[in-house]
């Protein structure tokens, strides 16, 4: 699952006794080297998906991490591009991939503009800014009593018409190994988060898409659904994978 230049079981252990930024701060510069960082191929669909309900002038990069969303914002977006998370050392490397990034880059005339800002997702410092917003791989950091105030503070940073876009996969289903594999590590997370602190909320299974799409009905949004095709359905006809397209009124 990880490669030589990722963290060490040590760093990963100690990542998981910190609190969440503590523990994104020490793993930021080994990060991009493990299977949590959401791989191209996911971007490159996202993009494709997007791209038609554009253009777009400012895009938002909701818990950028190392910054993987802005690849999606960055050729969709004219104006400016912000990456917003919660820790210092993740948006340190964002910025630097970025740079990396940029310096060899087709040039396709002039990029947007791009900012890094400091924030929690759940107190976000913009009013009516962006025209599309994304988040990939960040949802199980929030408890789904925190969703509702989550997707009001993406509402209010959209300016009207925006759209708030991200991808949800289907439910494993019991015949899975995955499916028991989420669900022994969330009831693991949570013997953890009893019995030590600060807490550490890192959760697989507490974003299904009828709470979700309940809840972003409620903060003021028109969702839709588009099915990402090129990751396969289920046996039901189902996709795998979803895109959920959350406009604000």
């Amino acid at each position: 699952m990880f490669t030589s230049q990722g963290p060490s079981v040590r760093e990963l252990a100690v990542q998981a006794l910190s609190s969440v930024e503590r523990g994104y701060d020490l793993l930021a510069p080994k990060f991009d080297h493990t299977p949590f960082r959401t791989p191209d191929r996911f971007l490159g669909a996202v993009t494709e998906a997007v791209r038609p309900l554009g253009p777009f002038g400012a895009g938002l990069d909701l818990c950028t991490g190392t910054g993987a969303g802005m690849s999606v914002l960055r050729p969709l977006c004219g104006e400016r591009v912000t990456g917003v998370d919660f820790s210092t050392g993740m948006l340190r490397a964002a910025r630097d991939a970025f740079e990396r990034g940029a310096e060899g880059a087709e040039d396709t005339g002039p990029p947007p503009a791009v900012d890094w800002v400091r924030a929690d997702a759940r107190a976000l410092p913009f009013r009516a800014a962006f025209d599309l917003a994304v988040s990939f791989g960040a949802f199980g950091h929030f408890l789904p009593e925190e969703r509702p105030g989550l997707f009001l503070q993406v509402h209010r940073a959209l300016r009207p018409g925006g759209l708030f876009a991200f991808p949800i996969g289907a439910p494993q289903p019991l015949s899975s190994p995955l499916h028991w594999e989420l669900r022994v590590f969330d009831a693991v997370m949570r013997v953890r988060n009893r019995l030590w602190h600060p807490p550490f909320v890192m959760y697989y299974r507490t974003f299904p898409l009828r709470g979700v799409r309940e809840d972003l009905e409620r903060a003021g949004f028109t969702v839709g659904l588009a099915p990402l095709d090129e990751f396969g359905r289920r046996p039901d006809g189902s996709p795998n994978w979803r895109m959920v397209l959350a406009r604000r009124d």
